[in-house]
C-alpha cells in the first residue's frame, strides 16, 4: 500500500520531501528531471530543468536551469538532513521533440539539458545511477522517498521504474 503525499514539481520548479511522500513531474519533454535521494534520511529531491546553463540570462529562476536548479537541490537536501556523500541522482527526460533541419546544437536542448544536469551533478561528486533520457517521447516521473525508486511513465503508454 502506497502511504503519503503526492507533491508536484512545476515546470522550472523543485521541490525536497521526506518518507513517505512522494514528488510527481508530468510534461518532460526535452526538459529533464532530476532526481535526488539519500538512503539514510530517506530525503528526496527533483528538479524539473527547462534549459541547460542561467549564463546570459538576468536574475535567473534558479529551477529553471540545469547549473543552478542542482545546486539548490543539493541545498535544500542538505538543510532537510540529506548528505551530499550519500546522494544518488537519477535522470529522466531531454527528449529530442523536434527534428531540425540542419545541425544547429542550439536547437538541441534536450540532449543538452542531459549532459548540463549530468556537469552539475559531477560537480557535487553525485552519481547518476539510473537514467531514461533520449528518445523523442514525453514522460511522466514520480520519485518516492521510501526507497528512492522513479517511476517513469511515456506519453506512448510504456512505463518503467528505474
Amino acid at each position: 500500500m502506497i502511504t503519503g503525499n503526492v507533491v508536484h514539481v512545476g515546470m522550472a520548479d523543485l521541490k525536497v520531501v521526506h518518507c513517505p511522500d512522494r514528488l510527481r513531474s508530468v510534461g518532460l519533454g526535452s526538459c529533464v528531471g532530476v532526481a535526488l535521494w539519500d538512503p539514510v534520511t530517506k530525503v528526496a529531491g527533483l528538479a524539473h530543468v527547462m534549459l541547460p546553463s542561467a549564463e546570459g540570462f538576468s536574475s535567473p529562476q534558479r529551477a529553471k536551469f540545469a547549473d543552478t536548479a542542482v545546486d539548490w537541490l543539493v541545498e535544500l537536501m542538505m538543510e532537510r538532513g540529506g548528505r551530499r556523500e550519500r546522494l544518488q541522482a537519477k535522470l529522466a527526460g531531454g527528449a529530442q521533440m523536434f527534428t531540425f533541419a540542419g545541425k544547429n546544437d542550439l536547437l538541441k536542448i534536450g540532449p543538452r539539458n542531459v549532459e548540463a544536469s549530468r556537469r552539475a551533478l559531477a560537480k557535487w561528486s553525485i552519481p547518476v545511477v539510473a537514467e531514461d533520457v533520449g528518445g523523442s517521447t514525453g514522460r511522466t516521473i514520480e520519485l518516492y522517498s521510501e526507497d528512492g525508486r522513479l517511476w517513469i511513465r511515456t506519453v506512448r503508454g510504456g512505463s518503467i521504474v528505474l
